[in-house]
């Protein structure tokens, strides 16, 4: 991998966006490492999560060229999939079978939000950038970018930020319920990699717990009842591994 680079310890897998020069805006090269290292840690049965960073600046969306190039002919079929990749790097991190949380400094724009709303849990710089910036660019947004932000953190919230183009801070995101906690920036990563390490410390029951939660969790709800049913056979799994000898 060049611009992705993928190390794991202690059960975390640390996926880092590492084009620091145009601030890991996403080219079709860097979406599809960022797949591959998702899918390296899915398959990896010894990781029990994931966290994805980009250090210094966390994504500037994606890289205009790709914009450009699917405006000019949105049905050209080179464009249309490299796009297509594009949109893939945060869905494909989005529904891997692992608990995933992003540690976010700098700015988190566009095409860099929808990967950061992706993720099961996002943890902030205080100080980080989250804006949609599509608008600015006239652009309509992409990537299911009304539903990301609707469904962590209401439709209100979806109309300030992905209508009416508004920028938060760190501290705002965690208010709004578009991130978990807030920190300085330097420990931001120490911080995500410390949440994700208490769910890492038995990646088979990571994978079955972010199961229930997706479900139990995605958009339209479910009702009590039917959680409890779909609870129960991945409960009864852990109870039988736990106590069954």
């Amino acid at each position: 991998m060049t611009e992705i680079r993928y190390e794991v310890t202690d059960g975390v897998a640390v996926i880092t966006l590492d084009a620091p020069e145009r601030r890991n805006a996403l080219s079709v090269e860097m979406s599809r490492e960022l797949i591959d290292a998702a899918r390296t840690a899915e398959a990896d049965e010894s990781v029990g999560a994931v966290v994805v960073t980009g250090g210094a600046h966390f994504c500037a969306g994606a890289v205009r060229s790709v914009l450009a190039d699917t405006g000019r002919d949105p049905v050209e079929d080179e464009a249309y999939r490299n796009l297509e990749t594009v949109y893939a790097a945060f869905t494909t991190l989005g529904s891997i079978a692992v608990p995933t949380v992003a540690a976010v400094r700098g700015a988190a724009v566009g095409a860099g939000l929808n990967l950061t709303l992706a993720t099961d849990l996002r943890i902030v710089s205080r100080n980080a950038r989250l804006l949609p910036g599509f608008a600015q660019i006239g652009i309509h947004p992409g990537g299911g970018h009304f539903t990301l932000i609707e469904r962590v953190a209401g439709r209100e919230a979806a109309a300030a930020l992905g209508l009416f183009g508004d920028e938060i801070d760190g501290d705002r995101a965690v208010a709004l319920g578009l991130a978990w906690a807030a920190y300085d920036d330097g420990d931001v990563l120490d911080r995500a990699v410390e949440i994700a390490g208490r769910v890492a410390k038995d990646p088979a029951l990571a994978r079955r717990m972010v199961a229930s939660f997706r479900r139990e969790t995605a958009p339209g709800g479910m009702p009590w009842d039917v959680a409890v049913e779909l609870e129960r056979s991945p409960q009864m799994w852990s109870l039988r591994r736990k106590h069954g000898g």
